[in-house]
């Protein structure tokens, strides 16, 4: 008899336990720096991250009372859990320290930035989220990065083909 293997979250996410990836906010976003932060879950949200059921794409953080907090990052509910289930879209604390809130905060307060989700991963068995601190794209700089990866793509088809 035969045993299989148990299928691990980072097993099952290609290698380095990421989750989900925002990756509107690279498109929307100039990132010009980014933090490691844990988050405060229950149960069920745990559960429904290691199942890969998570959507970041209006995900932002913000500081409140000292503490960062992470909004509109929805997490699905559970679908084994009775009715003791969690709200999909609840905020979420994070953890970290407190000179990187006090950074964070500041940078947001004074240079008009924002602090966007980038992706969620597991390491170590705990479920991390990676902070993007980011300016905002305008339309044109959207524009311009579509045209030169096309540009770049055209290119490197032409040498595959050439050689």
């Amino acid at each position: 008899m035969a045993r299989t293997k148990k299928k691990t979250a980072k097993a099952a996410t290609g290698g380095d336990g990421t989750i989900a990836v925002n990756r509107r906010a690279r498109h929307d976003y100039e990132v010009l720096d980014k933090y490691e932060a844990g988050m405060v879950l229950t149960g069920t949200e745990i559960k429904s991250i290691r199942g890969g059921k998570v959507d970041l794409r209006d995900a932002y953080a913000r500081p409140d009372g000292g503490e960062m907090w992470l909004f509109n990052a929805h997490i699905a509910a559970y679908g084994p859990a009775s009715i003791n289930n969690h709200d999909p879209r609840r905020p979420r604390k994070l953890l970290l320290h407190r000179e990187q809130i006090a950074e964070l905060s500041a940078a947001v307060a004074q240079k008009g930035l924002t602090i966007v989700g980038l992706r969620i991963y597991i390491r170590n068995h705990v479920a991390k989220v990676e902070l993007g601190l980011a300016r905002g794209k305008r339309q044109y700089d959207k524009r311009r990065a579509i045209i030169e990866r096309e540009l770049d793509m055209a290119a490197r088809r032409a040498v595959r083909s050439y050689g």
